[in-house]
């Protein structure tokens, strides 16, 4: 296997001001210190761009260049422009330009079809999403949930919260 398994995706999911990216970030030195290699896709705006006007890389996709690697001696990174009504990528052709990982967690993308918990604040002011999307497999949340048949999670224990993504993805360490 040369990218990332699609079997070993799972994701994080919920409205915007939920703490999607602070559990993330809290998840991922937890999994690290487990021995776990993790790579993570995060979904981002239609209107994102990492690159900048005025550096090279940007000049070169702005002339039209498909794809415009930076490498260094520290990283690499790869960017791909939609050129000419090319189709957004899915899940599995982002996957093939990933090396193999033990676990690939993923923010955002809830079209995906990848098991999920989902991070609800009620304070967000917005109805889950649970009731209605059957790849919730849990919620992580600091409120009650009234009427939640999933396990809820504490969303302040990223400790529990990776034991609870390594059991239900079978990866044992």
């Amino acid at each position: 296997m040369r990218h990332a398994d699609p079997a070993r995706v799972f994701g994080l999911a919920g409205h915007s001001g939920s703490g999607k990216t602070t559990l993330m970030v809290k998840l991922l030195p937890v999994l690290s210190a487990r021995g776990l290699r993790v790579s993570t896709i995060k979904q981002a705006n239609a209107g994102f761009d990492i690159d900048k006007p005025g550096k090279d890389s940007y000049e070169h996709r702005a002339a039209g260049a498909s794809e415009v690697m930076v490498a260094s001696a520290r990283r690499w990174a790869l960017m791909h422009e939609y050129r000419d009504g090319e189709a957004e990528y899915g899940m599995d052709q982002l996957l093939e330009r990933m090396a193999p990982v033990d676990l690939v967690l993923v923010e955002g993308f809830r079209r995906w079809p990848h098991r999920r918990i989902e991070v609800w604040r009620a304070a967000v002011g917005k109805p889950p999403f649970w009731p209605d999307d059957p790849l919730v497999v849990a919620v992580a949340s600091t409120d009650p949930c009234p009427g939640l048949t999933l396990p809820r999670l504490d969303l302040d224990d990223a400790a529990a919260v990776a034991d609870f993504i390594l059991a239900n993805m079978e990866i044992g360490r």
